[in-house]
């Protein structure tokens, strides 16, 4: 598993509990906690320096998951903070600015960018959030956009079906967490 330093020579930080499939890259100061999963292809890159030189982590809090092909990046000086059992599925993007709060849920091929999304909030699949704050436990239908603070007011809270869903996906990728630490020291 490629883990590459930056220009700073910032190097990955990964928790002894924490699973990084070996076709992933961690590029810079990104931060991995404890029993989060990063999936095959995932690439995380903290190596753009803002306009003072300095490089913003990418942080990614206990339990959460970033799928296959997910890609978390930043714009120089900037950094991406992905709360806990929050879960990026398959091809999702991450762009910061961005604050991912807590049991967020963002769905396949979606992308984020430049934004603030608070505690539960569910965007489903290909769809668009950038320059907006989501408030907590909000829901962003597949194949929609949100591009300003206007369009996001008009969102709809996530139903429990939605949440209950987004849970059993950060399940499901604690457990597959814990099944390749378990391969990993049987080899």
């Amino acid at each position: 598993m490629p883990f590459e330093p930056n220009m700073d020579g910032d190097v990955p930080q990964v928790a002894p509990m924490a699973f990084v499939h070996p076709t992933a890259t961690l590029i810079g100061h990104v931060i991995i906690e404890e029993k989060v999963f990063i999936g095959p292809h995932a690439v995380l890159r903290a190596d753009e320096p803002g306009p003072d030189g300095a490089i913003s982590p990418i942080v990614v809090h206990h339990h959460a998951n970033v799928q296959d092909h997910a890609i978390v990046h930043a714009l120089g000086g900037t950094g991406v903070t992905i709360g806990p059992r929050s879960s990026l599925a398959h091809a999702a993007i991450v762009h910061g600015p961005c604050q991912i709060g807590a049991d967020c849920f963002i769905g396949f091929g979606s992308v984020v960018f430049s934004a603030t999304l608070g505690d539960g909030v569910v965007v489903m699949h290909r769809a668009l959030v950038e320059h907006a704050t989501i408030a907590s436990k909000l829901h962003l239908p597949s194949m929609m956009g949100v591009r300003n603070e206007e369009e996001a007011k008009q969102l709809t809270p996530a139903t429990a079906d939605m949440t209950t869903f987004a849970s059993k996906v950060t399940k499901v990728n604690n457990v597959l967490a814990i099944a390749g630490l378990s391969s990993q020291v049987k080899r």
